[in-house]
């Protein structure tokens, strides 16, 4: 019976480690999206637009080098900072046309 309740045993605890990781991720996020929602209204403000190019281009580059280096797929990496800075750019959106 010892055979099957170590590996019981080992896939809670990893799983409670996964749970504990998509929590600090999602709190990451939040703090994320508050700084890029200041980051809108002064856009908005000066009269900026919502989206900067270079910028992403150059944070898209920064991430996939930091994705390799923590040997995680850089093109995995990059699909998701696609995914947070469109889901920006909306809300840079939005804020402008308040």
């Amino acid at each position: 019976m010892a055979c099957v309740t170590e590996p019981i045993a080992e896939l809670t605890r990893l799983r409670g480690s996964i749970d504990n990781i998509d929590a600090a991720l999602v709190h990451l996020l939040a703090e994320r999206f508050k700084c890029t929602q200041q980051v809108g209204h002064l856009k908005a403000e000066a009269g900026m637009p919502p989206a900067d190019l270079e910028r992403e281009a150059r944070q898209i580059a920064r991430l996939r080098a930091k994705a390799d280096e923590a040997g995680l797929d850089p093109q995995f990496a990059e699909k998701f900072l696609n995914f947070i800075i469109a889901e920006v750019i909306h809300h840079h959106e939005a804020i402008a046309s308040e």
